[in-house]
């Protein structure tokens, strides 16, 4: 109703729609060739939502720098900052010959709007890209930890009682390994964190498309995958995330040298870097996988918050509120502007970090572009 509308407390700085307004002024001025993907669904305060592609240089170029932001809903604020300071750059110069740049913005576009880390669904986008036909992945571990994340109140005794529990397994185990349980993934809950789901979303499919159709022609490109949230605080990290070592991975490692950390992950995997490794579903070994034809060197930009424990229990606040509270009143909003803190911090200085290593690492790949073998 009209009413409930008016008096919506969702925070509205920095918001979903005035990131896309950003990013097509941006995309626009640079001279950019953009198609929009619409999505079905509405932002908080009624707003159209879709995934916008920009293409700089000629769209039929044999070498691409591809950058997606969003993956993540809430990380999204980041990787949009970074797309459009990207475009505003690149629109000033000439690009290499026979090199285009394909900037994915928001691929989760429902999730950023209403400042999840999921999409509508629930589904954590880099535990969705599996073969929905075969087995999927059994997480039964996950299963004993279900309660603690089901739990009906945001503070009170059910709510002491779910900490306590966690408290337990961690005592128990170690925080790295009830997380890699718990950041697995699973396909089991949908009411569950972590939720792989149990077929193709929105965003998966709308990314296969785009990929057929902006980058399935191309002989070498390097992806970028923009996300925060994992690692030390202001500290980004360039990863490359798959199952196995791919075609071109040699030629990752040579581009970034020791800057480059290679991650292979697997069911008994654990990682220092703060980034899921026992996941499986992940959007990097997708794209290897969707576009065989294709020297794919999949990277991820990680960007570093806050402690892990402590990003947790935000997730946990939000996922509690999409499953029993008020989106859009008062707890709703201390919970969004909170969970958007620990995604996006409003320090300028890590702002500043951010920016500055996102340039550099796109500086070399746009250099090496036109010398890589296809």
């Amino acid at each position: 109703p009209q009413e409930a509308a008016m008096q919506s407390e969702f925070p509205t700085q920095p918001s979903y729609r005035s990131q896309r307004e950003q990013f097509l002024a941006a995309a626009t001025a640079a001279g950019a060739t953009l198609t929009e993907y619409p999505h079905p669904l509405k932002g908080p305060s009624g707003e159209a939502l879709g995934t916008d592609v920009a293409v700089l240089g000629d769209p039929g170029a044999k070498r691409l720098l591809i950058a997606l932001s969003g993956t993540h809903g809430v990380e999204g604020f980041y990787g949009s900052g970074c797309q459009i300071k990207w475009l505003q750059e690149l629109g000033k110069r000439t690009l290499p010959a026979d090199v285009a740049v394909v900037m994915i913005h928001a691929i989760n576009p429902w999730g950023m709007a209403w400042l999840r880390r999921v999409n509508e669904d629930n589904i954590d986008l880099n535990r969705n890209h599996l073969d929905f036909n075969g087995a999927l992945p059994d997480n039964l571990a996950y299963d004993a930890l279900h309660e603690i994340y089901a739990c009906t109140q945001l503070r009170g005794p059910e709510r002491d009682r779910a900490d306590a529990l966690l408290d337990e397994q961690i005592r128990l185990h170690g925080w790295p390994a009830v997380m890699s349980i718990v950041e697995g993934g699973q396909h089991a809950h949908a009411d569950g964190l972590f939720y792989g789901g149990v077929a193709p979303s929105w965003s998966n499919r709308t990314l296969q498309q785009i990929m057929q159709m902006h980058v399935a022609h191309a002989d070498v490109a390097l992806c970028f995958d923009l996300h925060t949230g994992a690692g030390e605080y202001g500290h980004p990290m360039l990863l490359t995330i798959t199952q196995a070592p791919y075609p071109a991975l040699a030629d990752a490692q040579a581009i970034y040298g020791p800057w480059l950390y290679t991650l292979h992950t697997g069911a008994d995997t654990l990682s220092e870097t703060g980034v899921a490794a026992t996941a499986t579903g992940y959007t990097s070994q997708a794209l290897i996988e969707a576009l065989p034809q294709v020297r794919l060197m999949p990277f991820v930009i990680e960007c570093g918050t806050y402690p892990g424990p402590e990003v947790h229990r935000h997730l946990r606040d939000d996922h509690w509120l999409h499953l029993h509270g008020v989106v859009h009143d008062g707890v709703g909003r201390e919970i969004k502007l909170s969970l958007l803190e620990q995604f996006y911090p409003a320090d300028s200085d890590w702002q500043a970090m951010v920016w500055l290593r996102r340039g550099q690492i796109g500086e070399r790949g746009l250099t090496a572009l036109p010398t890589l073998r296809a």
